[in-house]
């Protein structure tokens, strides 16, 4: 994450904050396939990417341009692509193939109401689910969520950093509402950023193990041209890269796999908190909702509510430990979301109570409003 001092002003929207994090943060390949609401960032880095001597390229469909930034991470360049709800759809399969060989890579999905063709052009929360298990198979997977144009800027920072120092694919969900919504933020400098590079290995080409494990359970990653043999299969593969059916060696890789991610779960979970020192009403919430319910929140307050929000940054790995915490601490717990309860569930697998649970849901392509959500506080309030 970034740091508080800061030297740019500037007026960006969501989706060219983006842009601005994912260069901060040496992204030098897109591959993309132009949809709305996620268009503006393939616009802006088409023209922003070769003046930083990267590469931009417009693929044929959403498949390809998965495939492409695969390709193009393996060659040691740090990619990323962006799409919208459909194309995420197009993109699982080769999002499967990036997770079971550990290729670093950045997925942003700038979420619309569906499912199919949906309302392109309205907001929804309707994909949380399918970040987590989109593609088949057990798989770790990491998914960040924005909420503001500087968390834009940040977060994509952060996914980066996330993607190369755990080798792994890292999804940032967005929202219409988010993504289109233009504010002036204050960026940092260069000097002001921390950047995470992938490990390289550091012994001769000859003794370097592509897939050996470690402490950290994150191979280091050499790049393809560097002279170190490197064998990639979407197969399940033993320590070389070569195809196993061997379940010893299937069952080591399997469990290094998610063993990485429980490693560094501490760092990984990120939430922000507001009002929750003395809080009794909470609300859980993520994305363009967590902004409206930071209003509501305050509006609450100075209607004698003593409500609060924690904010979700990190989806998934999900963010137990602080959930609980705020589960036990207060009497009720209000779960807004743009779906029919999708992170509302994994609240409800954490509680002990489910009683204390309220759900509010919006499905109709409309957000959900700092008002909404201060009736249903009012309500929750009264009913106790």
């Amino acid at each position: 994450m970034t740091t508080k001092k800061a030297t740019n002003r500037l007026l960006l929207q969501g989706n060219e904050a983006i842009v601005e994090g994912a260069l901060a943060a040496g992204c030098r390949f897109f591959a993309g396939y132009p949809i709305t609401p996620a268009s503006e960032i393939s616009e802006v880095l088409s023209v922003r990417l070769p003046q930083e001597g990267g590469i931009f390229i417009q693929l044929e469909d959403e498949i390809a341009s998965m495939g492409a930034i695969i390709g193009a991470s393996l060659t040691g360049l740090k990619s990323m692509t962006a799409t919208s709800s459909p194309g995420f759809s197009l993109m699982q399969e080769n999002l499967g193939f990036a997770c079971i060989t550990e290729v670093p890579c950045v997925v942003v999905n700038v979420m619309r109401a569906g499912p199919s063709t949906g309302l392109p052009t309205r907001p929804s929360q309707g994909d949380v689910m399918q970040a987590k298990w989109g593609t088949h198979g057990d798989h770790p997977i990491i998914v960040l969520a924005v909420s503001s144009v500087r968390d834009c800027f940040d977060i994509t920072i952060t996914a980066f950093n996330f993607s190369e120092k755990y080798r792994v694919p890292v999804i940032i969900l967005s929202d219409e509402m988010v993504s289109h919504t233009r504010e002036i933020v204050t960026l940092p400098s260069a000097k002001e950023i921390e950047i995470i590079n992938r490990h390289t290995p550091t012994m001769p080409p000859e003794w370097y193990i592509p897939y050996e494990d470690n402490s950290m359970g994150v191979p280091s990653m050499a790049a393809f041209g560097d002279g170190y043999r490197h064998h990639v299969t979407g197969l399940i593969h033993d320590i070389r890269g070569f195809p196993t059916q061997n379940p010893d060696e299937i069952k080591a890789f399997m469990e290094r796999l998610f063993r990485k991610i429980a490693v560094g779960f501490s760092e990984i979970q990120l939430t922000k908190s507001f009002f929750l020192d003395d809080a009794e009403v909470a609300i859980i919430a993520y994305g363009s909702v967590a902004r409206f319910a930071r209003q509501a929140v305050r509006e609450a307050r100075e209607n004698g509510i003593k409500a609060g929000l924690l904010q979700l940054i990190t989806l998934f790995p999900f963010p137990t430990p602080v959930v609980k915490k705020v589960l036990k601490r207060c009497k009720a717990i209000l779960v807004p979301e743009m779906n029919l309860g999708q992170i509302w569930t994994e609240v409800s697998m954490v509680s002990e109570d489910n009683s204390k649970l309220h759900q509010y849901n919006r499905i109709d392509g409309q957000s959900i409003t700092p008002q909404e959500i201060l009736n249903q506080l009012i309500a929750i309030n009264e009913s106790d």
